[in-house]
């Protein structure tokens, strides 16, 4: 077998390995290791590039922004920011039929904001939230498939862990890619707003009515998620500004959620520690991840795969939409079968040589900035996509009385709505690009 046809036969061996439940770091990681021996004909080099890419991949200055993230979502719960967030949208919109389903989104989008990840942002807004949507007759499926739809904005409004990855995949400055995510960002909530309020008009026995709440008692709420305003008017701002690069923001929001978090009595030796455990915990699973998708993407690059489909899409004179559509129909179905971070680290070296050589009409720095964000988005769809949607999974553990299939039927409103966004990216990328063009 030729290097090429080696290469090509990693994937169907790569996907018989997920499927069989091997953890998808190590079958990438295995995949590699023999793909490697098969080509070069002995242990030497893949043994070799075991000692180079393990130095490499966990010696990144850049990759230190992962576990500052994760520890900034772990101090801003730990600090009551999840819990202020959600009062201060409940207070203003749970009046309405559907209110306090709006408002969860609404608390999501705010904590998106201090928190990189959609499963961290899942799982402490359902902890937050779900009670109330019980209290006030909120049916289990609509509850339930709300804030995991809810969850999906913590990748996609900055900061965001998945986009890091990304920015360090293909070499694109992470707060163009911050930026750029803002306004999509803001589009998924209120796509998901929209979601709920036609929902509620098929189905106005799904959810209760809550009195409304003083003005008082409102602004009063409000006044509490100052400190998330903080960090993240710290964070995000300090980085475009150039007051301190994002590893150093990251690091800055982590202090400063972690001073708040001391100031509020969440934030004591014992749960520093539990803290730290579990953002080590989280940090080691990603990077491992990270060390088996740059193994076997080594080993790929050394067969010439990625430089060969590039070649032949370009050669063949696909219109490039035409390749744009199907590379996301790609995502969409496989993000049913795999996690977000997992499809990143897997395809974005296949597809992104791919991409970059066809002619937008826009730059390359432009074409990457754009197509990371639609990728970002077409990935969160599959975490609340049927059948292994991760944050499905994460919310109905929560809430064990709501059988699975509920959850499944609301969720595909949230999916309709983030289509229709992924369609309106597509056709208008000055969307995306618009405050880079500023």
């Amino acid at each position: 077998m030729s290097n090429l046809e080696i290469g090509l036969a990693s994937f169907p061996a790569l996907l018989i390995l997920i499927f069989i439940r091997v953890p998808i770091g190590l079958a990438m990681f295995l995949v590699g290791l023999v793909g490697l021996y098969f080509t070069t004909g002995s242990f030497n080099l893949p043994l070799a590039r075991l000692k180079s890419e393990t130095f490499s991949t966990f010696s990144s200055y850049s990759l230190s922004i992962v576990p500052m993230f994760l520890l900034m979502g772990h101090f801003a719960t730990l600090g009551g920011m999840s819990s202020a967030l959600f009062k201060a949208a409940e207070s203003f919109l749970g009046h309405r039929k559907g209110g306090i389903a709006m408002a969860a989104i609404g608390a999501c989008a705010g904590f998106g904001s201090i928190c990189g990840s959609s499963l961290a942002t899942a799982a402490t807004m359902g902890r937050v939230a779900l009670p109330e949507l019980r209290k006030y007759g909120y049916s289990g499926g609509f509850s339930t498939a709300t804030l995991a739809a809810g969850g999906t904005l913590g990748i996609l409004i900055p900061p965001s862990i998945v986009l890091v990855i990304y920015a360090i995949l293909t070499e694109q400055n992470i707060a163009k890619l911050f930026l750029a995510a803002f306004i999509p960002g803001i589009l998924a909530a209120l796509g998901y707003v929209i979601a709920i309020s036609i929902y509620i008009r098929l189905h106005p026995e799904a959810a209760g009515v809550k009195a409304a709440v003083p003005y008082a008692e409102r602004f009063a709420a409000l006044v509490k998620v100052w400190p998330v305003l903080l960090v993240f008017a710290l964070v995000v701002g300090g980085i475009y500004q150039g007051w301190f690069t994002p590893t150093e923001g990251a690091a800055v929001g982590a202090a400063g959620t972690g001073f708040i978090a001391w100031m509020n009595k969440g934030l004591t030796r014992s749960t520093l520690v539990e803290s730290f455990l579990v953002t080590a915990k989280s940090s080691a699973m990603i990077f491992f991840i990270i060390l088996g998708a740059g193994f076997y993407n080594g080993f790929l690059a050394l067969t010439q795969v990625p430089q060969e489909i590039s070649s032949f899409v370009v050669s063949q004179g696909f219109s490039p939409w035409v390749v744009l559509t199907i590379i996301l129909l790609f995502y969409l179905v496989f993000g049913c079968l795999m996690d977000s971070l997992s499809m990143i680290l897997l395809t974005i070296p296949i597809f992104f040589p791919v991409i970059v050589e066809l002619d937008f009409g826009m730059s390359q720095e432009q074409i990457a900035i754009w197509f990371g964000i639609l990728v970002l988005i077409v990935v969160e769809v599959g975490l609340i996509t049927p059948p292994v949607g991760m944050n499905l999974f994460v919310i109905n553990a929560m809430d064990r009385r709501t059988p699975l299939v509920q959850t499944y039927k609301v969720v595909m409103y949230f999916v309709a709505s983030d289509i229709a966004r992924v369609i309106l990216l597509v056709a208008f990328p000055a969307i995306t690009l618009f405050w880079l063009r500023v």
